[in-house]
Formats: structure tokens, C-alpha cells, sequence
């Protein structure tokens, strides 16, 4: 029994550390299956994170935070999309930034508004108890015992499949990701595709910084996101752009680090700078692995002008 409960609640603890990486990883294919890179995702989960805990500390309600995270994220999209397909700056360069931005910024703005690093043990998310089915072992408390943001990821990967591979907007969202040019011969306006899907990218994460706060931590602290960005991109590699994919490479780097959470608490002889650095060396060895094979949108971080004829 004692064993079978460990097994349930490294499967909740391995859970619980994939849903930020699945929303960031989630709102980041939005973006780049229609051509625009977002190294920005660590901003904007820090930016989510950032926001949800200043509306819910100061007014006390959670959902009012989740809304504010919403709201900001895709600020910080808009901004994105603003760079990089209006102004064209180069797609990296402005996710760098916005992720240097969002750092200092939300550390100084910390620092004011909660008096401190971090705030003090905010309000959160409770789970949803689903009568006779929470009591099944192991399944139960996996599945019908999770909070709504979780039975929200569920739901959006589902709509995401369908949406891209069985909708004319999916179908216009990769025209645009593989050739822009074709597009618009075709009549679609690949400025507005690109801002549409920058933006939702920018929400997404931003619901995944959210969730760090009102459901995993339950505090803000400077620099909470701690790389999460930078693996929902190594997961969204991983998974070759598809929602389905995607999720479950988040669900491989969650695993790893709840695994190296438990080692630690174990008290195994081993340098815990070893244990902390595992999920990162995961996400390392899963993009070699496939150096040469994941095939990404062609025009991936190729800035649309429109009097080119083509990509080269």
C-alpha cells in the first residue's frame, strides 16, 4: 500500500510539474507553426506568473488573476508580433529581449509591490473532487482530482489537434508557418495570421505561469519560470510542432524532475546540483537525438517581406 501510494503521488507531482511546460509548450507552436520563433516563452510565463500574483494578492480572487495572467501574456505577444512582423527585427533577438525585460522587470516590480522577492502565501486554485471516481486507485487522484487549469490543458490540446489539422484556420496557420508567399496568393493576409497566432502564444504561457502561482507555489517568487520556457521549446522540438507530441515530451521532463525531487527527499548520496540540473540535461539529450530529424516549419524565423518571391 505504502508503495502504491508513492507511485500515485509521483504520477500528481509529475503532473502537476508538466502543465506549466504544456501551456508554454502549447502556446509556442500557435506561434511557430505560422513562421514566428518564440524563444519569448520564459517571459511570458514569468510575465503570467508575475501578473496572476499581483491581482490575486491585492484583490483575493483567483480567477480574477488567471484573467490579468491571460491579459498581460498576450500584451506580451502583441509585442512579440509587433517586432518581429512588423518591424522585422530578427525573431530571436526580440524573444531575448522580452526575456531579459521580463526578468528585470518583474523583479523590480516585486520588489515595490510585495515589499520583497516574493509574496506571502497568496489564494489558490482548489481541485475538483469528481464523486465515486476520485476513490479509484491511483487513477483516481491522477484524474478526478485536479484543478480546473488541468481539465482547461486537457481540453485545449484536444481543440488544438482539431483546430490545426481539421480546420481551414489551421490549414491557413501552416501555410502560412511552411510558405507565406503561396498564402497569399491564396488571399490570406499573413500579417494578421502571424499576430493572431503570436498573441494566443502569449495567453497560453501566460497560463502556464499562472498556474506555477495559484496552483503549484501558491507565492511569487523573482525568477520562479527557472528555465520552463526554454524546456517547453526543447518539448515543442521534441514533439515535432504537434500538440499530442509536445505534451507528452513536457510530460517526460516533469517525470524527470519529480523524479530528482524524490531522490532528494530520499536522502541518496549524491550531490543535489546533479538532481537539479536533470530535467535540463533530459531536454539536452532528447534535442541531439534528434539533431537532423525534427523537420520544423520551413519558414521558422524567416521574417515575411512582402516583395520577395520566395524564401531564399
Amino acid at each position: 500500500m505504502n508503495n502504491l501510494n508513492f507511485f500515485s503521488d509521483y504520477l500528481v507531482a509529475s503532473l502537476h510539474l508538466t502543465v506549466p511546460l504544456a501551456f508554454a509548450s502549447l502556446g509556442g507552436l500557435y506561434s511557430e507553426r505560422s513562421g514566428v520563433l518564440n524563444i519569448a516563452l520564459e517571459g511570458m510565463l514569468l510575465t503570467g506568473a508575475f501578473t496572476s500574483a499581483v491581482a490575486t494578492f491585492y484583490i483575493g480572487n483567483v480567477w480574477v488573476g488567471i484573467l490579468v495572467a491571460v491579459i498581460a501574456g498576450g500584451l506580451v505577444g502583441l509585442l512579440h508580433a509587433f517586432l518581429c512582423v512588423t518591424l522585422r527585427v530578427d525573431q530571436l533577438v526580440s524573444g531575448l529581449a522580452i526575456n531579459l525585460v521580463a526578468a528585470g522587470l518583474t523583479s523590480f516590480l516585486a520588489r515595490l509591490v510585495f515589499h520583497g522577492a516574493s509574496t506571502q502565501r497568496l489564494p489558490g486554485i482548489e481541485p475538483l473532487i469528481i464523486p465515486g471516481l476520485a476513490n479509484i486507485p491511483v487513477l483516481g487522484v491522477l484524474l478526478f482530482q485536479q484543478d480546473i487549469l488541468v481539465y482547461l490543458l486537457l481540453f485545449l490540446i484536444a481543440v488544438s489537434v482539431y483546430v490545426l489539422f481539421h480546420t481551414s484556420f489551421g490549414l491557413t496557420l501552416r501555410a502560412v508557418g511552411e510558405h507565406p508567399q503561396a498564402a497569399v496568393t491564396a488571399g490570406i493576409s499573413v500579417v494578421m495570421v502571424r499576430y493572431y497566432a503570436v498573441v494566443l502564444s502569449g495567453c497560453l504561457a501566460s497560463l502556464g505561469g499562472a498556474y506555477l502561482v495559484l496552483v503549484q507555489i501558491r507565492f511569487f517568487s523573482e525568477g520562479m519560470s527557472a528555465g520552463r520556457g526554454f524546456i517547453a521549446i526543447a518539448a515543442l522540438i521534441f514533439g515535432r510542432w504537434h500538440p499530442i507530441g509536445s505534451t507528452l515530451a513536457c510530460l517526460l521532463f516533469g517525470a524527470t524532475e519529480a523524479l530528482q525531487l524524490r531522490i532528494q527527499a530520499l536522502g541518496a548520496n549524491i550531490p543535489y546540483q546533479f538532481l537539479v540540473m536533470l530535467p535540463y540535461a533530459i531536454a539536452l539529450f532528447a534535442l541531439l537525438g534528434l539533431a537532423g530529424k525534427a523537420s520544423p516549419p520551413k519558414a521558422l524565423g524567416v521574417n515575411y517581406f512582402p516583395e520577395n518571391r520566395g524564401l531564399d
